[in-house]
């Protein structure tokens, strides 16, 4: 019988992901520097380049690691023409330092799981500026993008996943879309029509259930029933 795989779901607090590999029935961690929202005793707070990524795992996903100064929309905040220029206006009350900070620190997080030594990574991030891109790994490949429409989520967000070792993901339950400027197209797009707030940015990355219950088995039951028929 095989045995169950050791999964570790980085950058999570809402445990979303975490309960939609577990409930397959896997041996389950998330780590993050904040508490688990539902309270879970199998949440690890620690910053995920302190050695956690040694432990033997079988699977990484990496849910929201810090992307905001690596993803396209962000890139005006970086710099100007061409590369590593003064960018023309800055975030109120931000300086160029702090946005070349959050840029390292983004870049360091990514990295440091793309090359962790596991066989399967999944790293959730937006498609990324070309000042990233530049720092990346070689063998780093395009994102999958993927909508939580595809999985039964009444929602447009687009959402890359970064695969290493792991199948790109198919739709299961692909609801149609609706017209634009409808009621419901006003609904689908609540994530992009949010209000600023505290929450907004942790409200904004937070996983759909429907996509991880979807990743949870692609990624792994598939992945067992066709090592078992090998």
């Amino acid at each position: 019988m095989q045995r169950p795989w050791r999964i570790l779901i980085g950058c999570e607090t809402s445990g979303i992901a975490r309960r939609a590999f577990a409930a397959l029935g896997h041996d389950v961690w998330s780590c993050d520097l904040e508490r688990a929202e539902d309270g879970s005793n199998r949440h690890i707070r620690c910053d995920i380049r302190d050695g956690i990524l040694h432990e033997g795992w079988d699977l990484l996903a990496v849910m929201h690691p810090p992307c905001t100064r690596l993803c396209r929309s962000g890139r005006r905040w970086m710099s100007g023409p061409g590369k590593w220029t003064p960018p023309k206006q800055l975030p109120k009350g931000r300086s160029w330092s702090d946005m070349r900070a959050e840029f390292e620190l983004g870049i360091d997080i990514f990295t440091t799981c793309w090359t962790a030594p596991i066989a399967r990574v999944a790293i959730e991030n937006p498609e990324m500026n070309d000042l990233a891109k530049d720092r990346m790994p070689a063998d780093l490949p395009a994102p999958q993008i993927v909508q939580p429409y595809w999985f039964g989520e009444p929602a447009y967000k687009a959402t890359g996943w970064y695969l290493r070792g792991l199948p790109p993901l198919r739709e299961t339950n692909c609801l149609p879309e609706p017209e634009p400027g409808t009621d419901a197209w006003t609904r689908w797009n609540a994530v992009h029509r949010m209000p600023p707030g505290p929450d907004r940015a942790r409200l904004r990355s937070r996983s759909f259930p429907g996509m991880m219950i979807a990743a949870a088995d692609q990624w792994t039951t598939a992945a067992l029933t066709a090592q078992r028929s090998a």
